[in-house]
């Protein structure tokens, strides 16, 4: 069969199987309506592949919903609700017991406890991000549908956001780099800005040439590096960072092997080294940067 020209990350068809949305688009043997479930786990790799020894393409998070079209040796083939990412995750990470969600993490990481208190044993981590459902809000403590309890100081209702995705962006600092990564625990350059956007309600791809398509509007990119403002994207190939200010990039990556700040200029000449020069400077216009 001819693959048409749809990108597979972010529309679901296979050799064998296809969404049935798209069967106007995708000639496919069989298409599957699908069916929405919710992870349950505090996150769970997204494989490109069945093949859970590689590296993830992405992260699902605690909450989030999925269109499971196929389920075979423990793994499940999906589609992201919040994002279209398609991929295989582990068909125990999720329910079909849907509980829709009323809240947010908004901080980079808290606890699900067992009781509202802060001395009481913690269970779940949750990150930024993720989706909880609370049943009732206490003074310190909201409880959860699972019985479980959330420091309120940790929550947003949902449509609630941050109002700068930059400074979001800075509390990651010190973080892992984990390709395929989108919490505190580990994430890659793409997996920061996206995460960091989200907070702000901002939409954002997965994946950096995404990111570079699609987000802000181009600037010229000088020679002199001038012209640039905090909240800036930088792209390379295969590669993303973000400007806290006109000469500092923040950016999740294999030298540094975390999230770090760097002076842009050290950043621009130590990546062209390798053979990569500045492939795009784009501007984000919103309100909230």
């Amino acid at each position: 069969m001819t693959k048409p020209a749809l990108d597979p990350r972010r529309h679901a068809y296979r050799d064998d199987l296809a969404a049935e949305a798209l069967r106007a688009q995708i000639a496919a043997p069989r298409y599957m309506a699908g069916e929405v479930r919710q992870v349950v786990r505090a996150s769970t790799g997204l494989w490109a592949r069945p093949t859970p020894r590689e590296g993830w393409a992405t992260e699902v998070l605690h909450g989030e919903l999925v269109t499971v079209y196929d389920e075979r040796d423990g793994l499940a083939w999906v589609q992201l609700a919040h994002d279209n990412y398609v991929g295989y995750v582990a068909a125990d990470a999720l329910s079909a017991a849907v509980q829709m969600p009323t809240h947010r993490v908004i901080v980079p990481g808290t606890f699900r406890y067992a009781a509202a208190d802060a001395k009481a044993l913690t269970g779940l981590h949750l990150t930024m991000n993720a989706l909880v459902r609370v049943e009732e809000i206490g003074t310190s403590f909201g409880r959860l549908a699972d019985g479980g309890y959330v420091p309120m100081r940790h929550l947003a209702g949902i449509g609630t956001f941050a109002d700068d995705f930059i400074a979001v962006a800075e509390r990651f600092i010190g973080t892992p780099y984990v390709w395929g990564g989108k919490t505190r625990l580990g994430l890659d350059c793409s997996g920061l800005i996206q995460t960091a956007m989200h907070a702000a309600g901002l939409t954002c791809p997965r994946d950096s040439d995404m990111q570079r398509a699609e987000l802000g509007t181009e600037l010229e990119v000088r020679e002199d590096l001038g012209g640039l403002q905090r909240g800036d994207l930088i792209f390379w190939k295969g590669h993303v960072g973000l400007l806290t200010d006109p000469v500092t990039l923040l950016h999740a990556n294999a030298t540094h092997m975390a999230v770090a700040a760097e002076p842009l200029k050290g950043a621009v000449e130590r990546i062209a080294r390798a053979g990569t020069p500045i492939a795009a400077v784009k501007r984000i216009g919103s309100a909230h940067v």
